[in-house]
């Protein structure tokens, strides 16, 4: 009874130990997040989508704290998928109502990381799970596998470079189930001859690319940028 006891109030203290790491981690990396108030950046996206003729464009990108954002291109159009997704995970983090657990480590693209998994306890949110890859040298995640109510499941991956000390990726890639697509405005539709649209859209995966040139940070970003046009 009382080993039974001990290795019960072990396992406990061990739990308690991995979780305030956990936390600490998550910390680490929204303190870097935290630095950005806003920016403006310049980039190429790439569109990776069966059913969309989309060539290589010139992009420009907004971000204010904590969750606007949007990416537009030549003639201000938004060329994201609508419906609730973001390929920005500084939008995801800034939420205090959640649950941390352990998934273990990870080699993400030759990069060890620790992966946590956030559980939102806001019933109202959209998120229903979200996994993190953390670099913990480095104090950035190198990827996040998301679950939402509304918009299906996708995954970010993202590379670093010169922008790493404010926690922005140069380039981002964005994975996604094109059921749940739901298409902007002034994209080309082409489908193969004899296919119905949803059978077409039905279990394909899409990517969207971007490859950031330059970011401006903190100089503050106007609101009519972030308007639906």
């Amino acid at each position: 009874m009382i080993r039974c006891l001990f290795i019960a109030l072990i396992s406990l203290i061990s739990f308690h130990a991995s979780a305030q790491a956990e936390e600490e981690l998550i910390k680490k990396v929204k303190a870097k997040l935290e630095k950005v108030n806003d920016y403006k950046a310049n980039g190429k996206m790439k569109i990776d989508v069966s059913f969309i003729n989309a060539p290589v464009s010139q992009v420009n990108v907004f971000y204010k704290r904590p969750n606007r954002f949007k990416v537009k291109k030549a003639g201000g159009i938004s060329i994201l998928p609508k419906g609730g997704v973001s390929i920005n995970v500084n939008s995801l983090l800034f939420a205090d109502n959640y649950k941390t657990v352990s998934a273990g480590d990870k080699l993400i693209r030759g990069v060890n990381t620790k992966a946590v998994m956030i559980l939102p306890l806001d019933e109202s949110s959209d998120i229903v799970l979200m996994t993190l890859y953390i670099d913990d040298k480095n104090a950035v995640i190198r990827k996040s596998s998301v679950t939402t109510k509304e918009s299906g499941s996708y995954e970010i991956d993202m590379d670093y470079g010169k922008y790493a000390e404010w926690g922005l990726p140069d380039k981002v890639i964005f994975s996604f189930n094109t059921k749940d697509y739901k298409l902007p405005k002034g994209l080309t539709l082409e489908y193969d001859k004899g296919s119905k649209k949803d059978q077409k859209l039905k279990n394909k995966k899409g990517t969207v690319e971007i490859s950031y040139s330059n970011y401006i940070i903190n100089k503050g970003v106007d609101d009519k940028e972030f308007a639906d046009k």
